[in-house]
């Protein structure tokens, strides 16, 4: 499995390739030409970095890296919302399965890599997960032909979409503040390059909460499918090179557990999908961060 890597050592970021348990450090070898892994992908470069990296010892072991997200310079990161039948069932609202995607936008600071604590903040307590999928655009386009759709994707990756559950309602239609408190998700731990729909076309997808299975399913039960998702954004929006869409989460989030369970600190939380991997992180309070 080809995994690439946006990592920080010593304050400076860099980007490589995981193999043997280390790290082969591209950025210091290719960063003039392609300076982060957006660059590379835009470039279409993916292929050639992993081709020269598999001749390459690895230049440090990976514990001795800090994971930052994947694509830490994304123009878009675009998330969608209830997009599978058990997730829209637990609105309890009667209503069929919607015939839209529900969609809002996530910022890069309010994501933390693979293996960083995710951040409690201190107005409050209310913090869930939400294990999803990610597809990382590869080419550029407007108005894509779901046909075409996925000949747009370069890369996929994992993403815990951690959400503070009531300041997302704190509005009627706007969850937007409650989707971006500073480190609340994560993203990683790497990217995966894109080969073909029977990649993600029905793997499963699964959350841990200290190794208690919250959330599994299938993405070939999602009710807007990865193409349709794609085809949709790009009607209103040009995709680019490095745009992020994280495509929806299981039912099973702690804000439906009776009573609902809250993500506290020390609690261990793992997404993972096949072929993809697994996205570790616990969770901290910022007073005490702050500390």
């Amino acid at each position: 499995m080809t995994r690439f890597v946006t990592f920080s050592i010593d304050g400076k970021r860099g980007y490589g390739l995981a193999r043997d348990g280390g790290l082969v450090d591209l950025s210091a070898r290719h960063g003039a030409r392609w300076p982060s892994l957006r660059a590379a992908i835009a470039d279409g470069a993916l292929g050639q970095l992993a081709e020269a990296a598999y001749s390459l010892s690895p230049d440090m072991p990976l514990d001795a890296i800090r994971y930052e997200i994947p694509v830490p310079d994304a123009e878009k990161i675009i998330c969608v919302g209830v997009n599978f039948p058990d997730r829209n069932a637990e609105y309890r609202d009667g209503q069929a399965a919607p015939t839209k995607p529900s969609l809002f936008i996530r910022f890069a600071r309010s994501f933390v890599g693979h293996g960083e604590a995710l951040v409690r903040p201190s107005e409050s307590v209310q913090l869930d997960y939400e294990g999803e999928i990610v597809l990382v655009i590869g080419k550029a386009g407007r108005r894509i032909r779901e046909a075409e759709a996925l000949g747009h994707v370069a890369a996929l990756s994992l993403c815990n979409e951690g959400t503070l559950r009531d300041w997302a309602r704190h509005a009627k239609f706007n969850v937007t503040q409650g989707k971006n408190f500073d480190g609340s998700g994560s993203m990683g731990p790497w990217l995966i390059p894109f080969t073909g729909e029977g990649q993600i076309a029905d793997i499963a997808l699964e959350t841990r909460v200290n190794g208690e299975v919250r959330q599994r399913d299938r993405t070939s039960r999602m009710i807007f499918s990865f193409r349709n998702i794609i085809s949709y954004i790009s009607t209103f929006t040009t995709l680019v090179p490095g745009d992020v869409i994280v495509t929806g989460t299981p039912t099973g989030a702690g804000a439906r557990l009776d009573p609902p369970v809250w993500l506290k600190p020390g609690d261990v939380i793992d997404v993972e999908a096949e072929g993809l991997g697994t996205l570790r992180n616990t969770v901290i309070d910022e007073e005490a961060d702050l500390a």
